[in-house]
Formats: C-alpha cells, sequence, structure tokens
C-alpha cells in the first residue's frame, strides 16, 4: 500500500541527509501516517482509513461528516474511468 494520506494527500519526500561535516546521502522523509477507523454517523457505519496526524487535526477542527463528504467527492472524480460509447 502506498504511503499517501487519504485526507490531506501528503506523500514521502525526498532530500538529503546532511552529516556534520556537510557530507550529503539521499533520504526519503515519509509522513506519520497512523491507521484509524472512525465511525461516520450519517452512514451508520465504520470507515478504516490510512491518516496522517494532521488529517487527524483537520477531521478534529471540521468534523467527520464535512471531511468525508470530500474524500468521498474526490475520490469518485479521481477514480471514474471514461467509458466508450459505441
Amino acid at each position: 500500500m502506498s504511503k499517501i494520506c487519504m485526507i490531506t494527500k501528503k506523500k514521502p519526500m525526498f532530500g538529503n541527509n546532511r552529516s556534520h561535516a556537510l557530507n550529503a546521502s539521499k533520504k526519503k522523509f515519509f509522513p506519520n501516517l497512523q491507521y484509524h477507523k472512525l465511525w461516520i454517523p450519517k452512514e451508520k457505519k465504520f470507515i478504516k482509513i490510512r491518516i496522517s496526524t494532521k488529517g487527524l487535526r483537520i477531521i478534529n477542527k471540521k468534523g467527520i461528516e464535512q471531511v468525508f463528504h470530500l474524500y468521498m467527492k474526490n475520490r469518485k472524480n479521481h477514480g471514474q474511468k471514461l467509458k466508450r460509447k459505441n
């Protein structure tokens, strides 16, 4: 599974690991992702998502209903394939 937050779309970043002598070696910086199970009252079901701690703070601030609605809307737009008409 990819290391991308489902809410904030955070991904790994690339950069250099610098030593005291300023030697550079490549490094990958990963977001702080957690698996979290959330209850959606309107849908009356749990969802299990992979979310960054920043995403959890957004949910605490705006509410799960609003964030879940935007997530599902974005998921539908990106997941659709074009159908050919004969």
